[in-house]
């Protein structure tokens, strides 16, 4: 993992709800990389330190909502106010590909917290990436991964909140 300077993603603004998650205003449109990316550097008295994430989601409006690990109360977030939110890099290995193949196994659940089924293979195109889901009624259904589709992902809980097109299910 290593810091870059140069792809500030945005600032602490306030602790948002409870369990220390925080909003970040961003600072660039979100984008596909975002969401995929497991740790960025908060820059605290000048120097940037490592947090890892268990959970985002973008709220709308320019705002991103983080949970890191091992920080579980309001107090220890509300340290974080106003601190610059930095992405990380990883070398070009493949990183994001094996990070978007660990999506295997996850659930997938609409914005109305309703069960769409289990992700069983990412599926890479030419277009774009598609998620296989099998349904709890046994039927397949293919997703695109496109960043405007994703809410939220809890890699803790191994959840992805997707916004679905209504009839894109029943495509497939």
């Amino acid at each position: 993992m290593a810091y870059t300077t140069g792809i500030l993603l945005g600032s602490i603004t306030k602790v948002s709800g409870f369990g220390g998650t925080v909003s970040v205003r961003l600072e660039r449109s979100l984008n596909e990389n975002t969401h995929l990316t497991e740790s960025v550097f908060l820059e605290i008295e000048g120097r940037p330190v490592p947090f890892f994430i268990s959970s985002s989601e973008y709220s709308g409006a320019g705002t991103l909502k983080l949970k890191f690990d091992r920080c579980d109360s309001d107090e220890q977030a509300g340290e974080f106010i106003g601190a610059k939110v930095w992405l990380t890099s990883a070398p070009a290995s493949g990183k994001n590909s094996r990070e978007v193949k660990s999506f295997e196994g996850f659930n997938v659940y609409d914005q109305n917290d309703q069960l769409i089924g289990c992700i069983t293979e990412v599926i890479p195109n030419p277009a774009q990436l598609l998620l296989r889901i099998n349904s709890p009624g046994n039927r397949e259904i293919l997703v695109p991964l496109h960043e405007n589709l994703i809410i939220g992902i809890d890699k803790r809980k191994k959840e992805i909140t997707m916004d679905i097109p209504e009839g894109l299910a029943e495509i497939n």
